[in-house]
Order: C-alpha cells, then structure tokens, then sequence
C-alpha cells in the first residue's frame, strides 16, 4: 500500500505504474491505465466551457478519473444519482455541462480512447470542488457545496481510526460513489491510501459471497443492503478474507448488526453523519454495551438547548458550531447518545408529537420489524394526520393474516394508546413487505407519500425496485416481488406465480420512465416466459431501448436463469385500419 494522503492527487504521484488501482468489467486497471483516463478527461473538460459541471458515471473507476480530472481544472462537480428526465432538467438549469453516461439530448462530454497522462499537480483544498444533495429522507433535497479541504479532512479521520484495521484490503462496494458516503469510502479515501478499488457495485449476495472468498477486503454497505443477506450462502471463505464492514446512510437495526456479525464474522463499523455535516462519530455494537458513538477525530461535540446536538469540525463548510435537528446527550466520557430528531415533532391540535417515539412505541412489540411514521400532507382547515407504514415480523405477518387489516389496525394503535393522544394515532396504516428505498439504500418521503396515493385496495400493485445500472440506452433494476401483491390473487393458491400481463405492464411502466418511447403500443415479438417469477425472490429487469427501431429489448432474470424476455415495438401513430 502506497504511502498515504489525504490529497488524491499527490497520493496518486507515489505510486509505480504496475501497481493495480483497480478491477473493473475488463478486468485489471493499472496504475499508469488509471492516469491515461484521467489524460483523457482531463482534455475532453478542458476544452469544455463553463465551471459548473454534472457527472454521472456507472464504473467508479472511470468516474474517479474523470472527478480528478475535473478538479485539476478547477471544475466544481454536482453529483446526482440518477439522470432521470426530471433530474437532468433541475440539473440543468445550475450547471453548464454533463460529464459521462447522461442522455444524449444533453450533449454529455465523453473522454476519448487514448490520451497521454496527465501531470498531477496538489488540489486547492479551498476550492469547491463538490455540490451534493441530501438524499430527501426527511424533507426535500438541498444543494451542498463542500471545499476539497472538507473532504480531504474526513479522508484523513477515517484513514487514522480505520486505516490499520483495513491494510491493504480491496475495496468492495454495494452501494454508488454517486452519494457523498460512497464518494467517499469507495472512492476518494481508497485512492488516497493506495487500496485497491472495485470498479462495480456488488449487486448478487452470490457475487458477494465469491469476491469475499478471493482477497483481502473491506465491504462498503448499507443497512438496507446488509439486512437483505441471505443466511443459506456459504459465507465461511468470506470470514477468513474480510478485513471491516461498514454501513452509514440511515440507522442499522442491532439484530442486523449482530447477524451480519455471525455470517461475516465482523459487526459492521457504523458511521453517523450527513451530506450537510460529513462524518460525525462511529460506532461498532457490542451485545449489553450502551449503544454510544465515539466522535471521529477533531470532531467537537455539545449539547445546546433542547438537548439538541451542536457539532464543529473541518468536515463542516463553517469554522462556527453548527446546531444539528439530532436530539442527544454526551456521556461522562464524551461518547455520543442519540435520542431521535427534533424535526420529527408535529403538532396536532397544539400537542406535539414525536414520530421517533411512535416508531420506537411500535419497533418494542414483536410484530414490527420496521415502522416509518410520517405527517401527510397539510390540508388547509384540516388537522393534520399521520400515516404508518409497517414491516411486520413473521409473527406479525401470521397474525396480519388471521385477523385481517381491520382488526390488526386495532392492535397497533393499542400499543400506541398509552403513548400518543387519540387525536394523534396514525389514521392510515400500510403493511408493507419491506420498505422502499432508493440506489442509495435510503427511504425517502417521496417515496412514503407515493405509496399513500394508491387508492382503493391497499395490497401493492407493484414490486420494491431498486435501480442498480443506468446509460442512456440501458437500465438494470432488481425486483423484489412482495408475497401480497395484488396480482397474485387467484394466480395461484398453493403456489403464487405472477401473470405474464403483469410482468408486460411493468415493463412498459418503467420503460416510459427511464426513456423517451412513442406513445402507441404496436406489438411485441420473442415474447417468452420460462420460468415462474415467485414473491420475495430477487429477479434483475433489463431494459434496452433502441430509438432507431423504437423497440424495447427486455428479460427478466435471475441466479436461476432468464424467467421472460421479448421485445416491444412502440409507434407514433395508431396503424391503419
């Protein structure tokens, strides 16, 4: 391992050209192939006009090249985490040009095959080298700019409390450098410190299980991806390999924590911050410990009033104390105890009510699994109502089907009763079989809010989706099929098997989303189904689009092999009669 330094770049002139800086699609990247693409973008952005400029890139590999690129230029770069229409069309209107795998309608610079490499030179650590957004699980998202000086600090925190643990371990990643916690962990502080980085998210636990069984190697993770391991996989090679796991993003439940633990052989390293804050403290739980956090180092903490959690450091983009919406105390030896958010009060009919107290209120019976509670909607000269949504235990799931949702209603606002006020009992309850998240493994309020706009019967119509590749001719998703879709009624009872029309209709649903498709349905051709498609089992959906054909190339398939694939062809005009 090269020596190390919180600057990318100045870390990058130690090191010889064979040293592997990665493994990608292809296989190998050299040292000297890494600097040839960063030549490569460094030419194609110089020639670009403009300061501001938006990058997408799927290979982190080929991103990092083009961000350090960026930076040299004195480029400020705004990540997004997709390039949906409505994404690129906010995007546009605060940046003056896309870098990498963005819809052509948006002229997106592209590096060429060969180019020199690029003489590195140290970064402006006063430079604003990012802009990020807050991933809008607790409200809308908001720009942030971040100084390189923000970034190389956190770099250099996580690199002293972790950096022995991990030597020289590979990076393995499941979650996308396009959010500042990847940016970071898999991108700017590998780099920094000479691992090893691969290129792909890890979106098979099968994958997984073999990358860990071959090198050495720390996991970047999630908790939403972390609680989704399957225990039947042979996981023994992977404990003898791996160095730390790591899951930030949003809070990790402790029988997650201590599962993973027992498959992994290593409880995850949680890391608490923000896009707004950057890291904060860490913590790693130990059973009948407290379930404190260590601050991060030249992190300052305190608490102001309210009990709300004041914190300065040089991860922040001010030199003052920044008040958080966190809820907390210290310790006698400083340690950091959370205590939900201040944010999360509502009032109704003037009593305030802390959704994080309804959550835990639900979180301590052993039916709910997972609880989001959330405020609907203000509507003028009405009081304002809650919504729940619940992921029930095995146990909860038994009972949900024996009472049915009426009576099942009843028992949760009953744990609830000596908590909350009658007027302030959650009014609609959705029972979900696992909670939406986004690509980085987050649950947003959008997302709540559009699960509320399903009118009628409350069982789901449509998969939990999360995106995992996108260009603009190709998406990836994996599907998770929920066991009380409504499809599934009377397809079959013994054993639910989803309807071809069904996997037909969310093909073209997700299509016109991701692409701009004619709007006539013509015909589809090679329509084949193999293999059942059961609930709860995750299946990959490919989309590809070809705007000279107007057709949509699609397969449904998994570990087990392709369950259904055709192609659709779409038209402009209805077909004469």
């Amino acid at each position: 391992m090269s020596d190390f330094s919180p600057d990318p770049c100045l870390a990058l002139v130690a090191r010889p050209g064979h040293a592997i800086t990665g493994w990608n699609a292809s296989g190998v990247v050299s040292h000297s192939d890494f600097m040839q693409r960063i030549g490569a973008w460094n030419v194609a952005i110089r020639n670009a006009p403009g300061t501001q400029f938006a990058l997408y890139l799927e290979d982190s590999l080929e991103f990092s090249a083009a961000l350090l690129a960026a930076w040299l230029e004195n480029k400020t770069v705004w990540l997004t985490a997709d390039t949906l229409p409505a994404t690129c069309l906010a995007l546009s209107k605060s940046v003056d040009a896309f870098l990498g795998e963005f819809p052509e309608e948006y002229q997106p610079v592209k590096a060429g095959i060969n180019a020199a490499p690029v003489i590195l030179k140290a970064l402006d650590p006063d430079f604003t080298g990012l802009v990020v957004h807050t991933s809008g699980s607790t409200g809308q998202p908001q720009a942030i700019p971040k100084k390189l000086s923000q970034m190389m600090s956190e770099v250099a925190s996580l690199e002293q409390v972790f950096g022995q643990r991990l030597g020289n371990a590979e990076i393995v990643s499941t979650v996308s450098h396009q959010h500042i916690y990847g940016l970071l962990f898999k991108v700017l502080w590998p780099l920094s410190a000479g691992r090893v980085i691969h290129a792909l998210s890890v979106n098979f636990p099968e994958q997984l299980a073999q990358i860990l069984a071959q090198r050495d190697c720390a996991l970047i993770a999630s908790p939403a991806h972390l609680k989704r391991l399957p225990e039947h996989l042979d996981w023994q090679a992977g404990k003898q390999r791996l160095r730390a796991i790591f899951s930030s993003g949003g809070p990790l439940a402790a029988e997650t924590a201590y599962a993973v633990g027992d498959m992994l052989g290593h409880v995850p390293y949680e890391v608490y911050g923000s896009s707004e804050t950057g890291g904060i403290a860490w913590r790693q739980r130990k059973p009948g410990a407290i379930e404190s956090w260590e601050a991060l180092p030249r992190v300052y903490l305190r608490i102001a009033k309210e009990d709300l959690l004041e914190v300065r450091s040089p991860h922040l983009g001010q030199i003052d104390w920044l008040r958080l919406a966190d809820k907390a105390q210290l310790t006698d030896n400083g340690r950091l105890l959370l205590q939900g958010r201040s944010d999360r009060i509502v009032k109704i009919e003037e009593k305030r009510i802390s959704l994080d107290a309804i959550e835990q209120a639900l979180l301590a019976s052993d039916l709910v699994s997972e609880a989001r509670v959330i405020a609907d909607h203000e509507v003028p000269g009405q009081r304002q109502k809650l919504s729940a949504f619940i992921v029930a235990t095995e146990q909860g799931r038994q009972q949900l089907a024996l009472e049915g949702k009426r009576a099942f209603n009843l028992r949760m606002r009953a744990i609830l009763s000596e908590l909350v006020e009658a007027i302030a009992l959650p009014r609609r309850w959705r029972y979900l079989d696992q909670m939406p998240v986004n690509a980085q493994g987050k649950t947003t309020l959008a997302q709540l809010h559009a699960l509320l706009d399903e009118a009628g019967d409350p069982r789901p119509r449509l998969p939990q989706i999360r995106l995992l590749e996108q260009a603009p001719e190709k998406v990836l998703f994996e599907l998770i099929v929920p066991a009380t879709l409504f499809y599934f009624d009377g397809h079959f009872s013994v054993a639910p098997v989803l309807p071809g029309v069904v996997q037909l209709d969310w093909v073209i649903k997700y299509a016109r989303e991701y692409f701009a498709l004619p709007p006539i349905f013509k015909s589809v051709h090679a329509l084949k189904f193999q293999h059942v498609i059961h609930p709860e089992v995750p299946v990959m959906l490919e989309l590809i689009h070809d705007v000279v054909k107007d057709s949509l190339q699609f397969r449904y398939f998994s570990e087990a092999g392709q369950h259904a694939g055709g192609r659709i062809i779409f038209a402009n005009e209805k077909p004469a009669c």
